[in-house]
């Protein structure tokens, strides 16, 4: 039978406050020592009171705008009771019946709601004890829930990539999956084509990587639809996944929202955010930096470069940079800013890729003058590709003038063509029965002479005037 799979996000990310969501112990939960981020406010001491933070607040909100959503004018803070040993209060303060944001879009995938929480503490476990570190209980927490409407992995770790990408464009979070700073839970269902009832739901939780949000979502579907074939019931269900194995495996039947028994926090009042002029929506707008969707668009309709390219420079910020200034440099030429594009991608960001220490060199070596510089040397014919990326090397390493690396290392190509046609004369002399080959029509005999002018000339001659003196002569 075929199947129809339906599936959600939730996922959270950690926002970059200089202090905790409701208290002003240090926002560092990455901070060498355990459990020195705190104080009586996130640790639950008798007596004390949760101040709301504005910053997080204005976060959340930022990301909103950004999504197209609708802003709340006023939003209130929820206890979500339970208990763990993780959440000192016996409750988390979340947001349940007025989310920050209701509705918009990103990535193509439509958006439920955005609303802001704390985070727990994090819990090592042993064989026969557990530590827990405190110092990212109470960290702001923005969580993103989308409409069950994406279809497959690929899709789910596509939306992961861009939020990531916008919350680090915001700069109101890193989003390091690999630090936990960023997690997605994804809701899996399947249902036989052609029926309109959605299928048992499985919340498969704590994806930390994008691999591991299309692995996880595509094991768990074919999971399913091997159970249903098999005349078996999908169970609603938590599931985690086993990196190692590859594989999704049952934690706990699935809680409904009930059973945490939400109820407004009294100790917080509700936020009435039209009443706060830099929160209304024109305001936030006009803070906006420009945003990964529009820059990849500027890329491609006004540069002319590949969707791929355009989609490394908007995800690099070192690489975006060295490409604007570059672009600034060639005043709106085309094939310049394409080769350009080419050699970025490609020999830079393969040169990056080896080097610990590339974001120093890049910015100390290479300007936007002297990358303008070779690439204009390539466009004249004044160096070979082979010849550029040897220059580029160099330049990455040490730094200095391309055109003054091309003459030490003898890099320049000759192409004068009066100096060349006595090469070319010699060449062919040389390999009468090559050149009478030409002559019959077997075009790989040019190529072979070609071959012997540049290897005549220790790579320095422009093939492409050797191949026109080639033609000339052998006519």
């Amino acid at each position: 039978m075929k199947y129809v799979p339906t599936i959600g996000l939730e996922i959270h990310a950690e926002l970059k406050t200089k202090t905790k969501m409701f208290c002003n112990s240090k926002n560092d939960p990455d901070v060498n020592m355990p459990n020195v981020n705190i104080c009586p406010v996130c640790m639950a001491h008798p007596g004390t009171l949760p101040v709301i933070n504005k910053e997080a607040v204005k976060s959340v909100l930022k990301v909103g705008v950004a999504v197209e959503g609708k802003l709340a004018d006023f939003t209130e803070f929820d206890r979500k009771n339970y208990f763990y040993p993780d959440i000192p209060k016996g409750y988390q303060i979340s947001q349940y019946k007025y989310p920050l944001v209701s509705g918009g879009s990103l990535e193509g995938i439509d958006i439920t709601r955005i609303h802001l929480e704390e985070d727990t503490a994090k819990s090592t476990h042993f064989s026969n004890y557990s530590l827990i570190d405190f110092n990212r209980a109470g960290v702001p927490l923005m969580e993103l829930v989308t409409e069950p409407v994406i279809e497959n992995g690929v899709q789910a770790s596509l939306f992961a990539k861009e939020l990531q990408l916008l919350l680090r464009t915001l700069k109101v979070g890193e989003a390091n999956m690999e630090k936990g700073e960023m997690r997605v839970e994804a809701n899996i269902s399947i249902k036989p084509e052609g029926n309109g009832n959605l299928g048992t739901k499985v919340e498969v939780k704590n994806l930390n990587s994008f691999r591991a949000v299309e692995r996880a979502i595509s094991y768990e579907i074919n999971r399913q639809e091997k159970l249903l074939d098999e005349g078996g019931k999908v169970a609603q269900e938590t599931r985690g996944w086993d990196e190692g194995k590859q594989e999704t495996f049952s934690q706990r039947i699935k809680e409904g929202s009930a059973d945490y028994r939400y109820f407004p926090d009294p100790d917080l009042p509700k936020l009435y955010i039209n009443k706060m002029k830099e929160l209304e929506e024109k305001s936030l707008k006009s803070q906006l930096p420009e945003l990964p969707w529009e820059k990849r668009g500027k890329y491609v309709d006004e540069y002319d470069i590949k969707k791929e390219d355009a989609d490394m420079f908007v995800r690099d910020s070192y690489l975006s940079k060295l490409f604007d200034a570059v672009v600034g440099e060639f005043k709106g030429d085309k094939k310049l800013i394409k080769t350009a594009s080419n050699y970025i991608t490609s020999d830079i960001a393969g040169l990056i890729k080896t080097d610990a220490d590339s974001s120093e060199k890049l910015h100390k070596n290479i300007t936007a003058e002297s990358f303008a510089q070779l690439m204009s040397m390539i466009h004249k014919n004044e160096i070979s590709s082979r010849g550029a990326k040897d220059i580029l090397k160099e330049m990455y390493d040490r730094g200095g003038s391309p055109s003054e690396i091309a003459k030490k290392k003898n890099l320049l190509q000759k192409s004068d063509e009066g100096e060349l046609k006595n090469i070319v004369e010699k060449i062919i002399a040389e390999n009468k029965k090559v050149a009478d080959e030409y002559k019959n029509g077997k075009e790989t005999s040019l190529q072979f002479l070609i071959g012997q002018g540049m290897r005549m000339t220790g790579g320095s001659a422009n093939p492409e005037v050797l191949k026109k003196l080639f033609i000339e002569l052998l006519k």
